[in-house]
């Protein structure tokens, strides 16, 4: 109860409630010891009822007149005396008061009061995000656009303020306190059935892993989503099973894995991710030599991946520091200086590379460098980290070739990942494929389908599919072609591709439309809006399901009362 906003409202107007009781009781006593005269000239003392009412309308200076007799002037006496008595008591407590309600500590206590309050309200499914700023502000609009609500802790006030101020629609409880506190997380939620994930994405990797620890321990099934740069810190969250590890450099280094190799597949994470159509030029990066600018974590990943696919690559670093951490091959690849001077870049070979990839945690450095190469290679394929997330970005004005966004990366892993959990499988398990596969499908999706198809998720439970669910229960033999049957014409299939089963432990992808259904099956489509409509309808409606299974409509029986 110490930090309780009631504790401190006690704590704070004790000594006030204590100095107005005492001028009450002295005043209330006067009156009672001291004789009074009543209309016929009788002498009587006053009740305590009556010298209460009496101090109780005077000390707040109303003043109703003398009762329940006039008075003597002994009287008058103590009662002025008692009125300058009380009223300073009076001043006193409401000036406490006053302070009370400008205390910061008291102010955050009501806050917190309210933030319970709108959490323990929540009954739609919702998502812890900590920390606020652009990225989890996009995480947060993508969140409510499926349906799901969000609850923010943010340790700085006046992002908390930002927030506010944002007026997000439905209205999003912020809780100033630290992303890592128990009672904190506890306070947004992390224990309630309809929490549905939490996201720490801060650049510190070590705090991140807090949260994840202590996440873990308030809530061991809660899902996750967290960042990592390093491999270490990967390991240790995979160790503490977290579902969503989110490294975005990673990431952008296998995206360029797959444009070196297989485009297609890149073509589809885009696709997923909904920054491309299927129907988009093909991303390919050509095969020769690399000249990376910036040895970061970016830098490293990316270097790691060329290397596995026996891609020259030259590093170009300004700071020596990081030698550190560079094994012996490593450093023979690397040249110290600014990679926008052109001497450099012309002893690296930039005259006979074939791309040059910009990786600095600096945007005007990244720009200034392509530039530069640029001028000295005009047909070079120029790449870009950009870091700042802004509504119009110089980047796209500049004519680079690729750019990549680690913010953005990160908002569409987390996102997809929380939301769609199985599309977020999918793609984890599509990188083992290879080009020839992965151009297959797109060819049979955009046939199928469109060029922008819907990705629906279903589970066979007694939520999300209760006539399936209860078929399956009965010992039918449900078949996973019953959701591509059309509710106009069953002898015609929708237009529909299911990508993946999540069974247990396995996973299939694309599976056979004759496979047999099973309890708690996970089920991913690809389909139109015409086509995901009817799946909802087979899976919940009787009607629909009996005609989609049997062919023939299910007759309703009226029962009526017999008169």
């Amino acid at each position: 109860m110490k930090n309780s906003s009631l504790f401190i409202v006690l704590q704070r107007m004790r000594k006030p409630f204590l100095v107005i009781t005492i001028t009450y009781t002295i005043a209330i006593v006067g009156l009672l010891i001291i004789d009074g005269v009543d209309n016929d000239g009788n002498i009587y003392k006053m009740s305590i009822f009556d010298a209460f009412y009496f101090v109780s309308y005077t000390a707040s200076t109303i003043g109703f007149g003398e009762t329940p007799f006039a008075f003597t002037y002994s009287q008058k006496l103590w009662v002025t005396f008692s009125i300058y008595l009380t009223v300073l008591g009076w001043f006193y407590g409401i000036g406490t008061l006053v302070t009370l309600l400008q205390d910061k500590i008291f102010l955050r206590e009501i806050e917190k009061t309210k933030f319970r309050r709108q959490v323990k309200s929540l009954k739609d499914k919702f998502i812890i995000v900590l920390g606020y700023n652009q990225i989890t502000s996009e995480i947060i609009n993508r969140a409510m656009i499926q349906g799901i609500r969000a609850v923010v802790i943010e340790m700085d006030q006046l992002r908390a303020n930002e927030l506010i101020l944002e007026n997000f629609t439905p209205s999003v409880p912020v809780l100033v306190a630290d992303a890592y506190s128990p009672i904190a997380l506890e306070s947004a939620g992390i224990k309630k059935y309809n929490c549905k994930g939490l996201v720490s994405i801060f650049e510190d990797d070590s705090l991140n892993l807090r949260i994840a620890l202590t996440s873990k321990l308030l809530n061991p099934r809660i899902r996750l989503a967290v960042k990592s740069t390093t491999t270490n810190h990967s390991e240790n969250l995979k160790d503490l099973d977290v579902e969503i590890i989110a490294n975005p450099f990673s990431i952008i280094s296998s995206e360029i894995a797959m444009a070196l190799n297989a485009p297609n597949l890149l073509k589809l994470e885009k696709w997923i991710y909904k920054i491309d159509n299927l129907d988009a030029s093909l991303p390919s990066f050509p095969q020769g030599k690399y000249i990376i600018c910036g040895y970061g974590r970016m830098g490293q990943h990316i270097y790691s991946n060329l290397k596995q696919d026996r891609i020259e690559a030259e590093f170009v670093e300004i700071d020596r520091i990081k030698v550190g951490t560079f094994t012996a091959d490593e450093f023979m690849h690397i040249t110290y200086g600014d990679a926008d001077d052109k001497e450099l870049l012309l002893n690296v070979g930039i005259e006979n590379a074939v791309a040059i990839i910009s990786a600095t945690n600096d945007d005007t450095t990244n720009l200034s460098i392509l530039a530069t190469a640029k001028k000295l290679n005009p047909n070079i394929m120029t790449i870009a980290r950009e870091n700042e997330m802004e509504d119009f970005s110089i980047f796209e004005n500049a004519k680079i070739d690729h750019i990549f966004m680690p913010s953005r990366i990160l908002i569409n892993k987390t996102t997809n990942a929380l939301i769609s959990p199985l599309s977020d499988k999918f793609i984890e398990h599509f990188y083992r494929k290879n080009n020839e596969w992965a151009a297959k499908l797109v060819k049979d999706l955009i046939q199928r389908i469109d060029e922008n198809p819907i990705l629906y998720e279903i589970k066979i439970n007694s939520k999300q599919a209760i006539e399936v669910y209860k078929a399956i229960k009965e010992n039918k033999e449900i078949k996973l072609e019953i959701f591509s049957r059309s509710l106009y014409n069953r002898e015609q299939i929708n237009n529909i591709i299911p990508l993946l089963i999540q069974r247990e432990d396995e996973t299939i992808l694309l599976p056979d439309s004759e496979i047999i259904l099973k309890e708690n099956d996970e089920i991913l489509f690809a389909c139109d809006e015409n086509a995901k409509i009817d799946i909802e309808n087979i899976a919940e409606n009787i009607y629909e399901f009996h005609y989609a299974y049997t062919g023939e409509e299910k007759k309703t029986i009226i029962l009526r009362k017999n008169k």
